[in-house]
């Protein structure tokens, strides 16, 4: 998993290695920040650490479509025959992952180097953790990215988010029982992109997508003091139980959008064993960056699909400054007037996240906001193009959301008129798209 994937960065010539030891509280993170978090960066010296730490890993777009061997073209395509052609997971007895079993005297700040990133931020924090559960009704695996603050000795405190998992921990409580859990660290592309799916939506084993994402079948082996399942080459997996009556205080914590997350009392974990491959590489995440492209990309892909349905799309691009998920650019082929309202209304529908869409012609570049930013200069009039919905659901993740507990969406169409005779033709250069500029500039080359 993580150690074939730094092989294959290495080859990309995509990852950066730090030898000089850097402390896991601030200074990674303001690294991994300077790079947008974009750059996957390994930690060879981390600081009272014996471990080795990598980040970064999955929040570049473009090395990420690389690592799942796809592209722009054909993404939205490989995520839905994952999600409409599941494949089977592969059990095994034992695995690397099983190569130290800590059972004993377990005090997570002293086992992990767990960052902290921001001043107010009130712990250290395992941010790259995908927490694995059963979904009690059907059996399924389901797998997410959830925020969870190191506590003291073998505890930590896990802001669940998604009502599902809430519900689902909520009605086991309700019973005296706890939920049994594990959180995986040291994973790779397939792994995280599967635990985006939306559980409460599809329902569906994100194992099974994981082996129809790689190809093969995932291979994974039971946990040591619980019946979760876990991947054979983890690195590290913490297993244990949320348990049932127990609260602690959680946050406040650097979140979504640059905002600061209030504090609030949150479901515990107690860490009952702790499982490592020889020479483990702690894997972190800069927070909300990289998970957060995983989830874009599927918000992408259900948005695709939706609207296909009722006109042409040609791509959606769900944005970066959006936080991956309030944002959204639809491309269109528009063959009659009124199309791109409909998109609008459609789109802004789909999901209560969503915010904000800009519908646009499909001579623009989705992924370029100086095309965007042109494109409503030259096409949009505000009295006829611009979609205010007022006081429409939302999320909480949403800052000005918190004001009054709704939210205004806004769509704007962007699309030049069917019957605009020529006149929003863009101008074009014949065979720009053919000439190789390091003819004219060798020194280029590469570059």
């Amino acid at each position: 998993m993580l150690r074939y994937t730094i092989e294959k960065l290495k080859k990309f010539g995509s990852l950066l290695e730090c030898n000089r030891e850097v402390d896991y509280i601030y200074e990674m993170g303001g690294l991994l920040k300077h790079f947008k978090n974009k750059r996957p960066i390994l930690f060879n010296k981390v600081k009272n650490s014996d471990m080795k730490s990598i980040g970064g890993l999955y929040g570049n777009r473009e090395i990420f479509l690389k690592l799942l061997d796809c592209n722009e073209e054909n993404r939205n395509f490989k995520f839905m025959d994952a999600l409409v052609n599941p494949k089977p997971y592969k059990v095994l007895d034992t695995g690397p992952v099983k190569e130290n079993i800590i059972k004993r005297n377990i005090d997570i700040i002293k086992i992990l180097p767990a960052n902290k990133f921001n001043e107010l931020d009130s712990s250290t924090y395992i941010t790259a953790g995908v927490l694995v559960v059963r979904d009690p009704e059907r059996n399924k695996i389901f797998t997410s990215i959830r925020r969870m603050q190191v506590n003291k000795g073998n505890s930590i405190s896990i802001l669940i988010g998604s009502n599902k998992l809430t519900n689902d921990f909520l009605e086991l409580e309700s019973k005296g029982k706890s939920m049994e859990a594990a959180v995986v660290l040291g994973y790779d592309a397939p792994f995280i992109l599967a635990s985006q799916y939306p559980s409460a939506t599809y329902g569906v084993d994100k194992y099974e997508i994981d082996s129809a994402l790689r190809g093969h079948p995932l291979e994974v082996v039971k946990c040591e003091t619980n019946n979760i399942l876990v991947p054979v080459y983890a690195e590290i997996v913490l297993e244990g139980k949320i348990v049932a009556g127990k609260r602690e205080l959680e946050g406040p914590f650097g979140e979504l959008m640059g905002y600061y997350g209030k504090q609030a009392p949150h479901p515990i974990m107690e860490i009952e064993a702790i499982t490592h491959r020889n020479n483990p590489i702690y894997e972190t995440a800069f927070p909300c960056e990289e998970e957060h492209l995983t989830n874009g990309l599927i918000r992408e892909m259900e948005l695709f699909f939706y609207l296909k349905n009722m006109l042409d799309v040609k791509d959606v691009y769900v944005t970066v400054g959006g936080g991956y998920r309030f944002n959204a650019v639809v491309s269109i082929n528009q063959k009659r007037e009124g199309e791109a309202k409909s998109a609008i209304i459609a789109a802004l529908g789909l999901n209560k996240d969503l915010k904000q869409v800009v519908i646009v012609d499909n001579d623009v570049d989705i992924y370029n906001p100086r095309d965007i930013e042109w494109a409503i200069t030259t096409r949009v009039q505000g009295s006829h193009d611009i979609v205010i919905i007022p006081g429409a659901l939302g999320s909480s993740l949403e800052p000005s959301h918190d004001i009054r507990g709704v939210t205004d969406k806004i769509g704007i169409d962007a699309t030049k008129p069917l019957n605009g005779n020529g006149k929003f033709e863009r101008a074009k250069i014949s065979g720009y798209e053919r000439i190789d500029i390091e003819k004219y500039f060798p020194e280029l080359k590469g570059l």
